[in-house]
């Protein structure tokens, strides 16, 4: 299908599924309410499902209240996903990343339409806007709106989501940026995006235990690896547990260690029932992406990324700290210049 095949099928009513990955952070709750709004305005009958609960400080978007979580309401989610006539996947690119969807997804017959940034898709899909120089899905759903010609029914409520998928998945625009991303930016503030209040909610709305946590990162739990630029936080189920931990709570802790000015490479590693989860940032060239594709069967962007390890914790944390040597050339110091 092109995109005047999606004009045509989005001209008529229609029943539509936006699915998002599990874990879903700014980006992926941003894209698919704005694209929620979007649809609703044409008068289609829409629902945003996602596989996991998204954290509290992502609630404050218009409708939340209509977001369902597969894993709490399986059945509603599965009639959802079968009655569909269109279904939208939104900033993942391969079903297992739509935990416990996986078969709905892929044995669908609705119309399927994939809008991602990341590496490697292997969703099969019938019309994908499918960019990694984007700097996030949000930007994509704005350019899918272009596309159809529609951009005049962007009002307040899709510029405040679309806005928060930018800002959330470029770090407040640090990272992942092109031009393109502060012209998109600059069209939604002129729509009524609440910069002042999104950056609150997103950035100045976490808990007192949350803080504590953050403490306990950086002074307890940090290791430098000045040799190779690198830092790395590691945190057993029984750190989270004192920190009564809930969804979100480890958001953005894994950029902390870039704020020190020797340090390119930044790792946390959390400890689950199942696995241990990593989280990788970069600053410069280094790409964490390609590195956590190598080691820990993941991938994301060049300066973020993550993956999974089915080791313990200590032994992650030891195999990690036994990879860095690999990288020697890669993450020597360098001396900051524009």
């Amino acid at each position: 299908m092109d995109i005047e095949s999606i004009a045509n099928l989005l001209n008529r009513p229609q029943k539509i599924t936006i699915v998002t990955h599990t874990g879903p952070d700014g980006d992926a709750i941003g894209a698919s309410m704005g694209l929620y709004h979007f649809l609703i305005g044409l008068r289609h009958s829409v629902k945003v499902i996602v596989p996991t609960a998204h954290a509290a400080y992502l609630q404050f978007l218009p409708h939340n209240e209509e977001i369902l979580i597969f894993e709490n309401e399986p059945d509603e989610g599965t009639r959802l996903l079968k009655d569909a006539g269109v279904i939208f996947a939104l900033d993942f690119n391969t079903a297992s990343r739509a935990k416990g969807m996986e078969s709905l997804l892929t044995q669908s017959n609705a119309v399927k339409i994939m809008i991602d940034h990341h590496l490697l898709p292997d969703l099969k899909v019938d019309f994908a806007l499918w960019d990694i120089k984007a700097s996030s899905t949000a930007e994509l759903v704005y350019r899918f709106i272009e596309m159809l010609g529609q951009k005049k029914r962007i009002n307040h409520h899709i510029a405040n989501c679309l806005y928060t998928g930018i800002c959330s998945d470029t770090g407040r625009f640090k990272y992942n940026l092109s031009a393109n991303a502060y012209r998109i930016t600059a069209f939604l503030l002129e729509k009524g995006a609440d910069v002042v209040k999104i950056n609150d909610a997103l950035f100045d709305n976490f808990s007192e235990d949350r803080l504590r946590l953050l403490g306990f990162c950086i002074t307890e739990k940090l290791r430098i690896f000045p040799e190779y630029s690198t830092a790395v936080i590691w945190l057993s189920k029984e750190d989270l547990k004192r920190f009564n931990y809930k969804t979100g709570d480890l958001e953005g802790i894994v950029n902390y260690p870039l704020s020190i000015a020797d340090v390119k490479f930044s790792a946390m590693l959390k400890e689950t029932n199942e696995e241990v989860r990593l989280s990788f940032r970069s600053k410069g060239d280094f790409a964490v992406n390609e590195f956590a594709a190598k080691h820990y069967n993941g991938g994301g962007h060049k300066n973020a990324a993550g993956g999974n390890s089915g080791l313990s914790l200590s032994d992650t944390l030891k195999q990690f700290a036994e990879l860095l040597p690999a990288y020697e050339t890669e993450l020597a110091p360098t001396i900051f210049a524009v």
